[in-house]
């Protein structure tokens, strides 16, 4: 295959063993839900949990329930999101990871629910929270039903944090749109992956209405973190131990094997 980025040539042994990315310029390629969390939980420890919740047709939108049966047997998931717990090299965690290949990662009604249960579940077992974040924005096939998420994720977040609780959020490629605008930027810290695509509209609408030239790394990770919306970047192969330390930090029992 060719790598998006550099157009070098990358052998699917190498990109296998690389984890989607590419050795000859690092660039990050999307990865599926389960493959990230094959990557991030230890083995046998992920229980998924609401894998049955799906989107429903709530304004008729032409063809939609076809698209989502489409989608389900294309990817293998039911919805752009697959939620449960485990443990992350024996820190327990609660996750969301969002999967971008089922209707760009759009959030509808039925990843609304299940981010929202997930901040739920977290709550019900006082364990820190993980959302990786992939999505092309709200669901326009569900109109404002999709654009309820938004708050209804931001309020359950809003009582996690209550609680006393961690919420880690992990931006990846491309995280856009309403779920920019809502639960991936309300992390209590807040970690991106290189070079992935971060905003709410395209960079070509702002500039049509600043009427401005944005620089070239407009809306990249390195960006963000420079100008403070962003608290680190973790490379992939880094990401497990990255989380693995956070979580154990905030863990008074887990502190001393660090």
């Amino acid at each position: 295959m060719k790598c998006t980025s550099c157009k070098e040539n990358i052998y699917s042994n190498d990109f296998e063993e690389t984890k989607n990315v590419c050795p000859s310029c690092g660039y990050h390629f999307p990865m599926s839900s389960w493959e990230r969390i094959h990557l991030i939980f230890d083995e046998d420890t992920f229980v998924e949990i609401d894998e049955n919740i799906t989107s429903t047709n709530p304004i008729g939108f032409p063809e939609y329930e076809k698209k989502i049966k489409n989608m389900t047997l294309k990817t293998g998931i039911k919805e752009a999101v697959v939620t449960g717990f485990g443990k992350i090299k024996g820190q327990n965690a609660v996750v969301a990871v969002m999967d971008s290949r089922f209707m760009m990662g759009s959030m509808g009604s039925a990843v609304g629910e299940k981010i929202t249960r997930a901040v739920e579940k977290s709550i019900e077992l006082k364990m820190p929270l993980i959302i990786f974040c992939a999505s092309g924005g709200a669901r326009m096939q569900e109109s404002i039903f999709s654009l309820m998420q938004m708050g209804k994720t931001s309020a359950a977040l809003r009582k996690h944090r209550d609680e006393g609780l961690l919420y880690i959020s992990v931006l990846t490629h491309p995280t856009t749109g309403g779920v920019t605008a809502s639960f991936a930027m309300l992390g209590d810290i807040i970690i991106a992956e290189p070079k992935a695509l971060i905003g709410f509209a395209g960079p070509r609408v702002i500039e049509q209405t600043i009427r401005q030239k944005l620089p070239d790394d407009f809306q990249s990770s390195e960006f963000l973190l420079e100008k403070g919306f962003v608290d680190k970047i973790v490379k992939r192969e880094d990401m497990k131990n990255t989380l693995s330390r956070i979580l154990a930090l905030h863990n008074k029992d887990g502190r001393e094997n660090i």
